[in-house]
């Protein structure tokens, strides 16, 4: 038993800094429960994924999944904000950091037809 309580109390001040920059940062949250859920669809459907069979494809499928989570975290329509994404895309300067700026999902100069709400 004391063991065990060791081995706690020594886990606790292993992730001490986390726990100090969880109480310092309101954004931070204290699990991952949010982003397991997220992704728990992927997770159960990949055998339905069989696209995604080389390292080029898994990458392909692992960008287009993130960009349509963080959309969804951003209280954006998936849909409308992909549409809006690819229209505008082609016509910017990737070196331009304020041009890829505007296309960020959290990115108040997005058109109001991306939102979930208007």
């Amino acid at each position: 038993m004391r063991e065990e309580i060791g081995q706690a109390i020594n886990y606790c001040l292993g992730q001490w800094d986390k726990l100090i920059a969880f109480l310092q940062d309101g954004r931070l949250e204290l699990d991952n429960n949010r982003s397991e859920r997220s992704i728990k669809p992927f997770v159960i459907g990949r055998k339905n994924w069989l696209f995604a069979n080389t390292p080029r494809g898994a990458k392909a499928s692992a960008i287009t999944y993130s960009i349509v989570e963080t959309a969804k975290e951003n209280g954006l329509n998936p849909f409308q904000y992909l549409i809006c994404f690819f229209e505008k895309l082609p016509n910017l300067d990737p070196q331009d950091k304020n041009d890829l700026d505007q296309l960020l999902p959290w990115s108040v100069s997005l058109p109001s037809f991306c939102r979930v709400y208007n």
